[in-house]
């Protein structure tokens, strides 16, 4: 056999529960073997107590490595891993730990997901000035840079990238060998959390304007714009029920039991964009037709007409169009939700995608390393 190869994944904060997408991919790698590693622990479902946590309780060191982008101690704790490659997640995480991977010779990816090159990409002042530099000099250090969709490609070589460095990978989800029978409790799922990108207070308008009898909603996750979108729930006396965060097998339980998912993302004003929502294709997985909006990779996942609506973005009366279209049409939530599991299966599939992850990091493991 061929000796084991390791690949740390790195995630400054390990591990916010919507990342779902750093364990999927981690987790279902076969012919290397993951190390988890981050700079601090965050208490969620995704947490595990085998993930290697260097800055663990002590701020001040941590803050060191961000200001300097160098630490003796996340230095050892990489060493002793042994790793043919890091992969990072995050532009500004993989800027953490570029240095350090250069110092030690180890080749270097990292996924930009969106924010990394959109909203952070556009801070003014200093702070912005700052995190360009440092997204310039980890697009130079890696090896190989992994957009989740084109549009997040676009970004990234607006901010600088080498085209030629960058290429698309979608995120991979699960596919069950057969959709889940269950009876649906819930008319409309939101899955994500509560930010202003996310557009949850669209969707809340949205349903307001439903009637005879308004739909069951059902909101997933948790979020600073959380308690506020809730209470004016209330007060538009929404059919609507919050179950805060949940970890995976309950997000695709609640999704198998609602009739469709609702994502309707869109650009904050300070510019915070999605790059493709992994909801989107856990939930089309699942036989579920998806209503969500012409938001940055999202068109690349759902066909308008072919797996799901599509509606504007910031559009509370499209929205509620589609969803009532839906609703009042069991055939076509059928044939919507039977189209998307297969574009699904053949575009997204966690294994396939997987195996073309690890096509990638033996290309990188084996690559000339570029000049730091």
């Amino acid at each position: 056999m061929p000796p084991e190869r390791r690949v740390v994944i790195w995630r400054s904060a390990m591990l916010p529960g919507s990342e779902t997408f750093v364990r999927g991919h981690g987790d279902a790698l076969t012919r290397w073997r993951p190390v988890y590693l981050g700079a601090e622990r965050v208490t969620s479902a995704l947490s595990r107590p085998g993930d290697v946590v260097v800055f663990d309780g002590d701020r001040a060191a941590f803050l060191r490595l961000r200001l300097t982008g160098s630490s003796p101690r996340l230095r050892r704790a990489l060493a002793e891993q042994q790793p043919a490659l890091v992969h990072a997640h995050f532009g500004g995480d993989g800027w953490l730990i570029s240095g350090t991977a250069a110092r030690l010779g180890l080749p270097l990816v990292v996924t930009l997901h969106g924010h990394d090159v959109t909203r952070q990409a556009r801070q003014p002042g200093l702070h912005g000035l700052r995190y360009r530099r440092n997204l310039r000099t980890v697009f130079q250090r890696a090896t190989a840079l992994i957009a989740v969709s084109e549009v997040i490609r676009s970004r990234a070589i607006e901010c600088g990238a080498d085209p030629a460095k960058i290429r698309v990978h979608y995120t991979g989800v699960p596919v069950p060998a057969e959709p889940p029978m269950v009876p649906k409790r819930w008319d409309v799922a939101f899955v994500g959390r509560f930010v202003p990108k996310k557009g949850a207070d669209d969707l809340l308008t949205a349903l307001a304007g439903m009637h005879s009898p308004r739909p069951r909603a059902l909101f997933i996750g948790d979020g600073p714009l959380q308690p506020a979108i809730r209470e004016r729930a209330e007060q538009l006396r929404l059919d609507a029920t919050f179950v805060g965060a949940q970890p995976p097998a309950s997000v695709q339980r609640h999704l198998a039991e609602s009739r469709m998912l609702v994502a309707p993302s869109r650009t904050a004003p300070d510019g915070d964009t999605e790059g493709l929502p992994t909801t989107i294709l856990e939930a089309a997985a699942l036989g579920l037709p998806v209503v969500a909006t012409r938001h940055s990779g999202i068109p690349e996942a759902v066909t308008d007409g072919e797996t799901g609506l599509l509606c504007p973005e910031s559009d509370p009366d499209a929205l509620a169009a589609a969803m009532r279209r839906l609703l009042g049409d069991a055939d076509l939530r059928r044939r919507l939700g039977t189209q998307a599991r297969a574009h699904v299966t053949a575009r997204f599939n966690l294994a396939t995608q997987t195996g073309q992850l690890e096509q990638l990091y033996d290309e990188v493991a084996y690559a000339p390393m570029v000049s730091r």
